[in-house]
């Protein structure tokens, strides 16, 4: 009885961050894949906090010969000249129906600030961030994977 009690328990703590990652939140830890290269380009932390949707650069993927830890110099806000890694790049997201919407998203390669919104997708597994000026059909798309 107490290693069927135990084997409940582990399946139950192993199944639990699927269950959470098929339930449709966007919240986690997402790869973010170059469109040009079709490489990784980086990790980005995206945490809820009172209905809000924010996204933070947890790790870029460089080259060696590639500066390991580069500032937004093209960034006009307060982000200018700070580190990427551990800036926030997408904020004021909030669930409207089946996706979040209203936010802003950074481009910090050329330091543009987008209307954003994320779309989940796969049960999870996949968020589409769309990237936009005036209206969701002047943007392009990303889709990004989960990691965790």
């Amino acid at each position: 009885m107490r290693t069927l009690i135990n084997a409940t328990l582990i399946a139950a703590v192993l199944a639990s961050p699927l269950a959470w990652a098929q339930d449709g939140s966007p919240t986690g830890l997402w790869k973010t894949i170059d469109d040009s290269s079709g490489k990784p380009s980086a990790l980005i932390r995206i945490t809820e906090n009172h209905g809000e949707l924010t996204g933070k650069i947890e790790k870029l993927f460089r080259t060696p010969d590639e500066d390991q830890n580069p500032k937004c110099q093209l960034c006009t806000d307060a982000r200018k000249d700070q580190p990427i890694v551990g800036m926030t790049i997408v904020s004021g997201l909030k669930k409207t129906g089946d996706e979040y919407t209203g936010g802003e998203i950074l481009d910090p390669k050329n330091g543009k600030v987008y209307k954003s919104k994320l779309t989940v997708r796969d049960g999870g597994k996949k968020v589409e961030v769309r990237g936009f000026i005036g209206m969701p059909m002047f943007g392009r798309s990303q889709v990004w994977l989960r990691q965790e």
